[in-house]
């Protein structure tokens, strides 16, 4: 089982990666992935709760450590009608490797009404997450945080002292998108396909998917100008579909202030604009979507009509169209931005063999499949973020 863990490591941003501000809480700190600045503009609860939960989120430090423990406080979500989901993982990657996993009872417990959009949160207590038989050398350990519970983070102790570790000559690579990018139905964090990518292309990640939440608001843009980077990807579509936000009108100038604004502080940074992937319900219907409960399971559906196309409402050929030629329009100018259609990450052809289960999201398959062609299309020799030689 190894030695008890008898030193305690504050929790500090020297730690952690992938959070862009930690705050103080009456139990610890929390990791976010919008600064307090730009949680004070938002109004949507849903991304409230979305950029609190820790996708890409990682502790790293460097340790002869055989025994891990780190205390957290989970606030783990379910809907009203349906059975609890899994627990979180934390995946613990050891020099590059997978090595372990764990899981962290107890905890609060959000329930969410999707008829009604209420929700309420019940309190629960801390728990342990052990990692124990770790090789007695130095070592870079990261212990990815669950990617759709929000986590306090309490405690760290150790058998042996604790140092932040480097990110050495690694790129950094800041990334925005919706569910599909946070990893709502992936299996554990470094599941999600932008892990996946980040992984195979040996880049660290700054993963700003938010669940229901990539609507191009102009305080995201603005935390993305303000996050160093060498690499951006913005993947837009489906949420502005599913949230009915806007019509073809409002569109384009939106896409192109959210634009404008990352490149105030990124002018030359390699841009890559990603539309949607293939989502049937609602590639020539319009929004809003909705939830439907079949035999406790959620699934969701499209409510628009599919002829006000034609009148300005936005479905995701529409928006797949735009963005390619806003893109197009923009590239004379700015020779570093790129586009990337969705389809190429999961068409057609992956849907017949991989369906999405609620009509939405990607199963664990389906996101490997979606990293790995992210990885090739947009890091390999000739793509956009190619390496330098």
């Amino acid at each position: 089982m190894g030695s008890s863990p008898h030193l305690t490591t504050p929790i500090t941003t020297d730690l952690l990666r992938g959070a862009l501000d930690l705050e103080q809480t009456a139990d610890g700190v929390l990791p976010h992935r919008l600064p307090a600045w730009a949680r004070a503009q938002n109004v949507d609860p849903q991304l409230t709760m979305a950029e609190a939960m820790p996708s890409g989120v990682r502790l790293v430090f460097r340790t002869r450590a055989t025994v891990v423990e780190l205390d957290v406080l989970p606030t783990k979500m379910v809907y009203r009608g349906t059975g609890p989901r899994p627990n979180g993982r934390y995946d613990l990657v050891v020099d590059g490797h997978l090595t372990g996993q764990a899981t962290a009872d107890g905890g609060k417990v959000l329930t969410v009404d999707l008829a009604t959009g209420t929700s309420g949160v019940e309190p629960g207590p801390v728990a342990t997450v052990r990692f124990t038989d770790l090789p007695a050398t130095d070592k870079e350990v990261v212990i990815w945080l669950p990617q759709r519970e929000i986590t306090e983070l309490v405690a760290l102790r150790t058998d042996a002292p604790v140092e932040p570790a480097g990110t050495g000559v690694r790129r950094m690579w800041l990334h925005h998108g919706s569910s599909i990018s946070h990893g709502s139905d992936a299996e554990s964090p470094t599941g999600t396909w932008p892990a996946i990518a980040a992984t195979l292309a040996g880049v660290e990640l700054v993963n700003l998917g938010f669940s229901g939440s990539a609507l191009l608001d102009p305080f995201t843009a603005r935390a993305m100008r303000d996050t160093p980077a060498d690499l951006i990807s913005v993947k837009i579509g489906i949420n502005v579909v599913n949230a009915d936000l806007m019509r073809l009108r409002a569109f384009g100038p939106a896409v192109h202030g959210f634009l404008d604004t990352i490149r105030e502080g990124h002018p030359e940074t390699p841009l890559l604009v990603v539309s949607s992937i293939l989502c049937p319900v609602q590639e020539d219907t319009p929004g809003p979507g909705a939830v439907d409960l079949v035999d406790g399971r959620v699934r969701f559906r499209a409510t628009g009509d599919p002829a006000d196309v034609a009148s300005g409402r936005l479905s995701l050929r529409v928006i797949r169209a735009e963005l390619a030629r806003i893109v197009a329009s923009r590239a004379g100018a700015d020779p570093n931005l790129h586009y990337l259609d969705g389809l190429e990450l999961y068409g057609e052809a992956d849907y017949a063999e991989l369906p999405l289960p609620d009509e939405l999201h990607p199963d664990p398959t389906a996101d490997r499949r979606i990293g790995e062609r992210f990885a090739a299309l947009a890091f390999g020799p000739k793509g956009p973020f190619a390496a330098p030689e």
